[in-house]
């Protein structure tokens, strides 16, 4: 705009001039050697501009023919590439129509000369993971791993296809190499807690927990039951052992572990296991004068034996407070049924009943009436057992 507007003002100053100018054409006079010319001012700035003129239009063709001349010889790659885009979008539509062979396709062609080849390898592998095409998923995943970045996201990836595979042993072998930690991203802590949890090494969960408590892999309650779950499973595996395994795993708990009441559970069953059931009884005692809970009560139903009076006199000491109790009242039916006081036994059983009617209590009731004799009452057990 200002360039046009420069030209229409100089052309109204010739205009406007052209008048005085007339019969003045002036002189120029250019001498070079033996070369010699001779024209008219007018003349001279006319054929002035025609030269810019003519050599800025040659300079612009000499322009156009040499980026013509260069974009020419990257025209297949520009065309391959713009293809490999193509072929990407085409598998991305495909994987979300989940038309896994359109997309396995499509992105093994879009990979060829995409811009990032990596992750067209890795979906054309869930692709082709989806039909079962288990070597050309692994070729996919070969091709991904080439690109450094890319190692830790295609190890995660083949670990989990192994796993749906049921191949845990190999999908194990692969995430060591990972050395899952603290300092681990949170899909590779997820995958580790999953796969110790189906190859049950609650050891290897043991040592992962603080990594899962840091990384707020799990919400608090969670993360305090999977706890739990792991020391557990470790006293078990401890109790199957040897008592001495069991006592080494007991003292490697921390105070607050060895405080909870699942814990202390199964540490006096391992004990109990071990014909140390004195011990075991008095640890669920001594729990019981502090505190109550469904734990402590099927250890003792577990652990209980017939001349053990003075477990029975505390538990009995207790009925006034926990008389609506379903745990207490489960305890205490089992253990007059191992102390062959069936009256009991059957008050305690009709008590808990009332207050959670399961079908395996009525069922337990109604075996009870028919030892008593009690065949209608049995009945009607039985009968509300198969209504529940």
């Amino acid at each position: 705009m200002i360039r046009a507007l420069v030209y229409l003002l100089i052309i109204l100053a010739g205009l406007c001039l052209s008048p005085f100018i007339v019969g003045k054409s002036g002189y120029v006079y250019v001498a070079f050697l033996d070369w010699q010319l001779e024209t008219t001012v007018t003349f001279a700035v006319i054929a002035l501009v025609v030269f810019y003129g003519l050599l800025q239009l040659l300079e612009w063709l000499l322009v156009g023919l040499l980026h013509l001349i260069l974009s020419s010889r990257y025209l297949p790659q520009r065309w391959r590439r713009n293809a490999a885009r193509k072929h990407t979008l085409v598998g991305a539509l495909a994987l979300a129509e989940e038309d896994w062979p359109a997309a396995e396709r499509a992105m093994r062609k879009g990979a060829e000369q995409g811009e990032i080849p990596a992750l067209n390898y890795l979906a054309a592998a869930r692709a082709a993971q989806h039909q079962l095409k288990v070597e050309a998923r692994d070729n996919y995943l070969d091709k991904a791993a080439e690109l450094p970045i890319a190692f830790a996201a295609v190890t995660t990836t083949r670990i989990r296809y192994l796993l749906q595979q049921g191949e845990v042993v190999e999908a194990r072998a692969l995430l060591d190499t990972l050395k899952p930690n603290s300092k681990s991203k949170i899909p590779v802590i997820k995958l580790a807690a999953d796969l110790y949890q189906r190859q049950q090494d609650w050891q290897a969960l043991k040592l992962l927990l603080p990594a899962l408590a840091k990384r707020k892999v799990l919400t608090d309650e969670a993360w305090e039951a999977l706890s739990v779950k792991v020391d557990q499973e470790l006293l078990q595996q401890a109790a199957n052992t040897s008592i001495e395994e069991l006592d080494r795993c007991w003292q490697w708990l921390s105070r607050s572990e060895k405080s909870l009441d699942a814990n202390i559970a199964t540490y006096a069953r391992g004990l109990a296991q071990h014909e140390q059931r004195d011990a075991a009884i008095k640890l669920l005692r001594k729990q019981l004068k502090k505190d109550v809970s469904a734990d402590i009560f099927e250890a003792v139903a577990d652990i209980y034996q017939a001349e053990d009076t003075e477990t029975l006199s505390l538990l009995q000491k207790l009925a006034p407070k926990l008389d609506n109790h379903a745990d207490y009242q489960l305890c205490m039916a089992r253990i007059y049924e191992t102390c062959r006081d069936l009256s009991a036994a059957k008050e305690a059983w009709q008590q808990l009943c009332k207050l959670l009617p399961k079908p395996q209590y009525w069922a337990a009731l109604g075996a009870l009436q028919e030892q008593l004799g009690n065949n209608t009452d049995a009945l009607f057990c039985y009968k509300q057992a198969s209504k529940n």
